[in-house]
């Protein structure tokens, strides 16, 4: 199982790489984030098109077309439009999610930034986002690049992972430490 997701990882930090590259070379790193930004969206937003990029079953031809579709209905053209169609002709959709984060990763660290996601129980404000960046920026000692997803399942808190450092203040997990020791004492 750690062989194969190395390999994975492996191949999504060779895409983003290149595609990192390429941005530089055309001074479009900024656009990038977002059209990949955009087809995160999509993907978390559709159970059918994770299908399509985790499914054996389609073929290359399959999902090229499919994937090309939905990059035109959804204005995602240039360098990732592109990627897309490559990732799919090379049957290597399942890695886009891997891609994302390494590409992301990349852009913080030229940026001079560290990256960090973060998972929260409700959508946070502008406000709020600021002051965790501001709070990530004094444990870090640099600028701090936040993505933030939604989990309505962690209760409440915040599940922050900097690096190979993770702080998870969720409700979810003081509840499941609580129930752990009610066990425990009972």
């Amino acid at each position: 199982m750690t062989e194969t997701s190395s390999l994975i990882s492996g191949v999504a930090q060779r895409y983003a790489g290149s595609l990192f590259d390429l941005a530089l070379d055309t001074n479009s790193v900024a656009a990038v984030e977002k059209d990949l930004a955009r087809f995160e969206a999509l993907l978390e937003g559709s159970e059918d098109l994770r299908r399509l990029i985790n499914s054996p079953v389609f073929t290359s031809e399959d999902q090229l077309r499919a994937i090309s579709n939905v990059a035109d209905k959804a204005g995602i053209k240039g360098l990732v439009g592109n990627l897309l169609r490559v990732v799919a002709r090379n049957r290597r959709l399942f890695v886009m999610p891997g891609i994302i984060a390494a590409f992301r990763n990349i852009a913080a660290e030229h940026r001079g930034e560290v990256s960090a996601d973060v998972v929260s129980a409700y959508e946070l404000t502008t406000a709020q986002q600021n002051e965790l960046k501001a709070t990530l920026k004094g444990v870090a000692g640099k600028d701090v690049a936040i993505n933030v997803t939604v989990d309505p399942s962690i209760l409440g808190g915040l599940i922050v992972k900097m690096g190979s450092r993770q702080i998870d203040t969720s409700l979810r997990t003081k509840l499941s430490s609580l129930k752990l020791a009610l066990k425990e004492v009972g």
